[in-house]
């Protein structure tokens, strides 16, 4: 186990898997499935949840709020499902909380900005992110980009192939500044590959990582930052959310593939 030291706290890391606080402290009478959807989708998990009578199992104590954990079947599959909060330091604690408690294998969805002219909802499939916030440094040494998990990639481009669903491959600029996106940064940002941005996907993949699971994410198009000078936030992709839910679940249940359910 080393501790990398830096002049930059932000740049200092330490590759022990062990903390003095782990997420799984509480010691809750908790085994959770080891497929689980994880969305950053408004109210839609809550009404999915509620639609389709599945079971709530948990709660994560946030503290803002508390965060219910769901387990459904779908397609003979036992699933874990829940809201990720937005931002990368409180999805990435809420993820690790979840994997503690036996979550292997992780698709998130949600939305993402256009940094170049890309119609709304339109599906992209992350590749890479590029490591513009602080969480990720938490879990993995400094990098400027970090490599999203093929196995999760493969899974979702075999589902859209399937589907015959058109989707844009790219690198995601991951960001903590949500009112900082300038516009040379968003130049520079482009230059560098990124077409869209959010604000989880470096943490959440760089999080998988040192806990060794897999991790995938589809993004779906929602405000545009392509017009610097007239910035448009559309309608946020509203009209999507449930369709990425049910994509999401489809995904899931392709990553190293179970024995069904009876």
């Amino acid at each position: 186990m080393t501790l990398f030291k830096n002049e930059f706290p932000i740049l200092e890391f330490d590759d022990s898997g062990s903390s003095v606080i782990m997420p799984n402290h509480e010691n809750l009478d908790l085994i959770l499935p080891e497929k689980c959807v994880y969305g950053f989708l408004g109210d839609e998990i809550d009404e999915y949840a509620l639609k389709n009578k599945a079971i709530k199992v948990s709660e994560f104590v946030s503290a803002t709020k508390l965060y219910p954990v769901y387990v459904t079947k779908y397609k003979g599959y036992e699933i874990c499902f829940s809201q990720a909060p937005v931002g990368s330091a409180a999805a990435a604690q809420f993820l690790d909380w979840l994997i503690a408690y036996g979550v292997r294998e992780i698709i998130s969805t949600g939305t993402c900005g256009c940094l170049v002219d890309i119609e709304e909802s339109v599906f992209v499939i992350p590749t890479r992110a590029l490591r513009d916030e602080g969480t990720s440094y938490h879990y993995m040494k400094p990098s400027r980009f970090v490599d999203i998990d093929k196995k999760a990639v493969g899974a979702i481009k075999d589902l859209f192939l399937e589907r015959g669903i058109n989707y844009i491959e790219t690198t995601t600029w991951t960001t903590d500044g949500f009112y900082r996106e300038t516009e040379a940064m968003v130049k520079y940002r482009v230059e560098e590959g990124c077409r869209v941005v959010e604000m989880e996907c470096a943490a959440l993949c760089a999080l998988a990582k040192l806990r060794d699971v897999i991790w995938g994410e589809i993004l779906f198009t929602a405000d545009t930052l392509c017009d610097v000078e007239n910035y448009d936030q559309r309608n946020w992709a509203e009209d999507t959310l449930s369709y990425a839910l049910e994509l999401a679940m489809d995904v899931v249940i392709k990553i190293r593939k179970e024995k069904k359910i009876k």
